[in-house]
């Protein structure tokens, strides 16, 4: 059994960037807890005598043509739109400075 303290899951939080509210601090210790025991686990699997692959199905090449379709032009896309700016869509902050 792995050994997960509670200021290791408030810092892998903090990595993360969540905000854990009362009582989650220990859910998720028993949730992580379970996630790391099931990965000790998986070292036990015995895989030497499994060839290494890149995919398993044996499918090849399993796309679509392209093809040249007709489309909004820049104008009509931007038409639906509340705020534009130099023809961009204006739309809300989603990053913080902190997560360049």
């Amino acid at each position: 059994m792995t050994i997960l303290s509670g200021s290791d899951v408030k810092h892998i939080a903090t990595l993360a960037s969540l905000k854990l509210k009362k009582g989650e601090p220990e859910k998720f210790w028993t949730q992580l807890t379970k996630v790391i025991d099931y990965f000790e686990e998986l070292k036990e699997v015995e895989t030497n005598i499994t060839e290494p692959t890149s995919q398993t199905t044996g499918l090849q090449n399993v796309t679509r043509d392209d093809n040249v379709q007709s489309c909004l032009s820049q104008q009509d896309a931007l038409s639906s739109s509340d705020k534009t700016y130099n023809n961009y869509f204006v739309v809300p902050i989603v990053l913080e400075e902190k997560d360049f």
